[in-house]
């Protein structure tokens, strides 16, 4: 089994409403999202194309969070919620008899991240 992965980033605004700290307070981030397919190549020799993989992401996912108010998606958008988001909106799109959605990573910060694997 191999393993593809491809970043992006996003920007975006959001408060934590059931959080009482400075996270409550509106605040904006630049996220880092990793995701990662696992499968078998195909007669090309790939798991899946990086620019099918992009044009998925961008798609079921950037499209809608980037310079967006979180809130208004996700009602309180903790990075866990967010990356349970994320799963539920590509784990159909990537899914094919050759590869599956295997795990994804929505980094707040350069440090702080959440990590989201396929239960096997």
């Amino acid at each position: 089994m191999l393993l593809v992965s491809k970043e992006f980033t996003f920007d975006a605004a959001h408060n934590l409403v059931k959080y009482h700290g400075k996270c409550e307070k509106l605040h904006g981030h630049t996220y880092k999202l990793v995701v990662t397919v696992a499968g078998e190549k195909d007669e090309e020799g790939m798991v899946i194309d990086f620019l099918e993989l992009k044009r998925i992401v961008k798609e079921k996912v950037l499209s809608k969070l980037d310079h967006s108010y979180i809130n208004e998606i996700i009602p309180q958008p903790s990075a866990e919620n967010i990356a349970e988001w994320i799963w539920k909106q590509l784990e159909t799109e990537l899914n094919s008899e050759r590869y599956f959605l295997y795990e994804i990573k929505v980094y707040e910060t350069p440090t702080s991240y959440v990590t989201l694997k396929k239960k096997m």
